[in-house]
């Protein structure tokens, strides 16, 4: 089967429950029944960040994979890196179902998923069990559990445990289906937990993942104590607890986290913050609402030398990859930048 294919059949899964469909595909991911790219990336595609080489900088965010039952097959599907996770210290059920919504007039989804997920063993032994060299980079995603939680003491031991099996680890503190998860952004909080981890000994790049949701005044900090702590990279953003006025679906009134077309321009107006915050100081990866080339080259225009998707990818299959990176290497070379890096942060 081929990504085209695979995406033609995508309606055939709308007829399931959200959760259930997104299940089903990984099934299939899992099985490769998805099809592969089977192309070379456009060479402008090609990039370096966090010391990384990138075939594109097109990125599958996490949550898609929380048990990383499906990297070589998502990695072959064109992605430039896929991030698994969000994985905590021991399985979590998660919230109660349904916990995840089709927002499909507004091309959005709103999860509460709450961090389900088989633990830390699980998700490991999938790693180790990897094929290498992988076709892609691989970003291992870590949170703690809704019990029993003590951020200073997990966060450090989830990224000793997964480093060795990843090309970066990303602390996510801003889910907000996870209660009080996202008081950890706060300055000194979040300087505690960094001191705890000492990104520089990991001995992998450390990004801290971020909600769009915090006050414009608070951004700065996050950004001096990532800096100081000595991670390397943003990744903005996660999901919004904001609801625009311009949602149609009846959905819309869930509780939980809100993705897709809706986040673009909220998180795209932070990322050009952080990114004229930062000053060259700070990797970011920019992730919210991107569904084509032109979306993605926002992102990076914006500050962002990766970007992710996740919503997108829901709604338009494995052929929504190949458009995207033959639409974003076309605006590349219309506006005269030889690669990626190039074109980062024009219109911070």
């Amino acid at each position: 089967m081929t990504p085209s294919l695979a995406s033609a059949l995508m309606p055939l899964m709308r007829g399931l429950d959200a959760e259930t469909a997104h299940r089903a595909a990984l099934r299939l991911l899992a099985l490769g029944l998805a099809g592969r790219d089977s192309g070379p990336d456009a060479p402008n595609l090609a990039t370096r960040a966090l010391g990384l080489g990138f075939s594109n900088p097109i990125g599958l965010a996490a949550g898609f994979d929380k048990d990383a039952t499906a990297i070589l097959p998502l990695l072959r599907l064109g992605f430039g890196f896929v991030e698994a996770g969000t994985v905590t210290p021991r399985p979590q059920a998660g919230n109660p179902r349904p916990r995840l919504f089709r927002l499909t007039e507004d091309q959005a989804v709103i999860n509460r998923m709450g961090f389900n997920n088989a633990g830390l063993d699980e998700y490991l032994g999938r790693l180790k069990g990897l094929s290498l060299p992988l076709p892609g980079v691989l970003g291992a995603n870590v949170g703690v559990n809704k019990e029993g939680a003590d951020p200073e003491r997990d966060y450090p031991a989830l990224c000793r445990s997964v480093a060795p099996h990843a090309d970066y680890v990303t602390i996510n503190v801003s889910s907000p289906n996870t209660p009080g998860l996202r008081d950890l952004q706060g300055e000194e909080r979040l300087a505690a937990i960094l001191a705890a981890v000492n990104p520089p000994g990991v001995g992998k790049p450390v990004l801290v993942k971020l909600a769009p949701d915090l006050a414009e005044d608070a951004l700065a900090p996050i950004v001096e104590v990532c800096v100081a702590a000595g991670v390397a990279g943003l990744i903005i953003s996660n999901t919004t607890i904001a609801r625009p006025a311009s949602l149609r679906s009846p959905l819309k009134g869930e509780a939980g986290g809100l993705s897709g077309a809706p986040l673009f321009e909220r998180s795209t107006e932070m990322l050009a913050r952080a990114y004229r915050i930062a000053d060259g100081r700070l990797v970011l990866i920019g992730a919210g609402g991107v569904s084509s080339g032109e979306q993605a080259y926002r992102k990076i225009r914006a500050g962002a030398s990766l970007v992710q998707l996740y919503s997108a990818f829901a709604y338009g299959g494995p052929a929504l990859i190949g458009r995207i990176k033959r639409e974003l290497s076309a605006l590349l070379a219309r506006d005269g930048f030889p690669s990626v890096a190039d074109a980062v942060g024009t219109e911070a």
